[in-house]
């Protein structure tokens, strides 16, 4: 393992630079690079790159990259926002994912998305391991932009529950995933459970699946990696969105990964002065919950799940 310094965030006048380092293994052509958090909030997607580093460090150790693997890992690219407990960039509350490619001589922004991008271009496969607007928990799965320059049957190679497929729309043009397949490489969004508290068990699975990628490869020699699960494919289209008609306190009556039947009831909205009901949120089909919000006061017409039917 080597770590190089990529570039250093001139944040403040009274602050030390930042580094920002990338792990780097095998001597090899680029063969995967994968960028961990990006925003502020984002310290599942940190720690889940640093265990990746962990183990590709024990597996280079022990002689098991193979020759033609040249992997790099950039843990956190966004220490000054974590340092002041903010998602986007504290000056401007601009969001570093919406900026890419990025310009050298633009906003503060433009030019910490062009130094992240400089660095990870040209490898042939990248996984960014990304984070959803809305605050919630998430079946872990994969997650590819149907752009047209890749494969997206390659998404089935990380062995998770599931493979979002999704058209890409005009604000994804600024995503690093969709700049990365411009620019040629095969890209990969993986969500994990979590983003702004650890989990240990999903971080662990997206560790064990970046691994199962590389096995299955040819980039890991005599390591053995679970076979991990069938992946069943869908459109985030076919996803079903289910809101909230009243604004209360939430209550969760089931989890994400949970079967669910139409008419089930899976949450309550709660009067936050009488701890009445106000509305039961039911299911409007039979399902997997994928994605729960999670927040404890919620408005009217809120986004509270999306089922997998």
């Amino acid at each position: 393992m080597k770590r190089k310094t990529l570039f250093t965030i001139d944040a403040m006048p009274y602050r030390q630079p930042i580094p920002v380092y990338g792990y780097f293994f095998g001597t090899g052509a680029k063969t995967l690079a994968v960028m961990g958090a990006i925003r502020g909030d984002e310290f599942q997607q940190m720690y889940t790159a640093a265990k990746l580093v962990q183990e590709l460090s024990r597996l280079e150790a022990e002689g098991r990259l193979s020759k033609e693997c040249g992997l790099l890992v950039i843990p956190c690219a966004g220490q000054f926002s974590m340092n002041v407990s903010h998602r986007f960039w504290p000056l401007d509350n601009t969001d570093i994912n919406r900026m890419f490619p990025g310009y050298d001589k633009g906003e503060t922004t433009q030019r910490l998305a062009w130094r992240i991008f400089e660095s990870l271009k040209g490898y042939e496969f990248g996984v960014h391991l990304a984070s959803l607007y809305l605050p919630g928990d998430f079946v872990p799965h994969i997650r590819i932009m149907d752009s047209g320059w890749q494969k997206n049957e390659k998404g089935l190679d990380f062995g998770l529950p599931y493979l979002v497929i999704r058209k890409p729309r005009p604000y994804d043009t600024t995503t690093l995933n969709y700049n990365w397949q411009v620019w040629e490489t095969n890209t990969f969004s993986l969500y994990t459970k979590a983003t702004d508290f650890i989990d240990e068990e999903s971080a662990h699975a997206a560790t064990e699946s970046i691994l199962r990628f590389l096995s299955r490869h040819g980039l890991l020699k005599d390591t053995f990696v679970p076979e991990g699960m069938v992946t069943q494919k869908i459109k985030e289209k076919e996803l079903v969105t289910v809101r909230s008609e009243q604004g209360g306190i939430l209550l969760h009556c089931r989890s994400i990964a949970d079967h669910v039947r139409r008419g089930e009831v899976i949450a309550n909205i709660v009067d936050p002065y009488t701890a009445e009901v106000v509305e039961e949120i039911r299911s409007p089909q039979d399902g997997v919950i994928f994605f729960a919000r999670r927040a404890q006061i919620i408005s009217a017409h809120t986004i509270i799940f999306r089922l997998i039917p």
